[in-house]
């Protein structure tokens, strides 16, 4: 479902989302013969970085990607585990376009409805396996 959902679209590179979008973020990237891009918390990263930071329920949290990872017009796929409430996937969201990137699908293994998480996130094209 994860590939068969891509494959007649032009990909360049899969972020994934510590920690948990990185087991099928990785997997994704090599069957589509792409390049992967973590995501990570501050100071994980070994490069300059660009940073995000988003609302949690409890509090606030910030995450990280290099800076040279996504060149301009670059097609990306965005991966991660859940979508609940939205903070996390706009701030990846966030990262990729301010290097250029061009959003071509959110991934997620599963989706918590009640929390609406899709209303953070636009008009994006996004793929869940479960919703509950």
């Amino acid at each position: 479902m994860l590939i068969s959902s891509l494959k007649d679209k032009k990909i360049d590179k899969v972020v994934g989302v510590e920690s948990r979008g990185f087991f099928f973020g990785i997997l994704l990237a090599e069957k589509l013969n792409v390049g992967f891009i973590p995501v990570r918390k501050p100071k994980k990263l070994p490069f300059q970085t660009i940073s995000a930071s988003y609302q949690l329920e409890y509090g606030s949290d910030t995450l990280e990607m290099h800076i040279d990872a996504i060149q301009k017009g670059d097609k990306v796929v965005i991966h991660d585990d859940v979508l609940a409430t939205g903070g996390t996937a706009k701030a990846v969201c966030e990262l990729v376009e301010r290097l250029g990137g061009e959003i071509v699908q959110m991934n997620f293994i599963m989706e918590i409805t009640a929390l609406q998480g899709r209303l953070k996130l636009g008009n994006r094209e996004i793929l869940t396996a479960l919703t509950y």
